[in-house]
């Protein structure tokens, strides 16, 4: 049973950090490419970052110089530092394995004013 689990979300204010974890259990760790999603009320979820096996990295714009994803395989973990949140970063951030049905429940990122 595959098993993504996030943590490390809550409220920060604007111009300040947080960073996500998600421990995977059930797959082949070390050899999935794994990533973040991000999704706000009424929008489709917006890819964050994903992070293949090798460790090649990919951003979505918006997050570009702010984020950064990174894996640890001995842990099965994946996180997601950020950055200079600002007011838009709002929103549910899920860990999935791309192209799969495997999401975790997701963790709500609250950035105020």
């Amino acid at each position: 049973q595959v098993q993504l689990v996030e943590s490390g979300g809550g409220l920060v204010q604007a111009g300040g950090s947080l960073r996500l974890s998600c421990a995977a259990s059930g797959i082949i760790f070390r050899l999935s490419t794994m990533g973040w999603y991000r999704q706000t009320a009424g929008k489709q979820r917006e890819l964050v970052a994903t992070i293949t096996s090798s460790g090649s990295t990919n951003y979505g714009d918006s997050v570009k110089g702010r984020f950064t994803i990174s894996r640890d395989n001995a842990k099965s973990t994946v996180y997601l530092q950020m950055n200079s949140l600002n007011l838009e970063d709002t929103a549910v951030y899920y860990c999935t394995v791309p192209r799969s049905s495997y999401w975790g429940q997701g963790t709500q990122v609250t950035v105020s004013s």
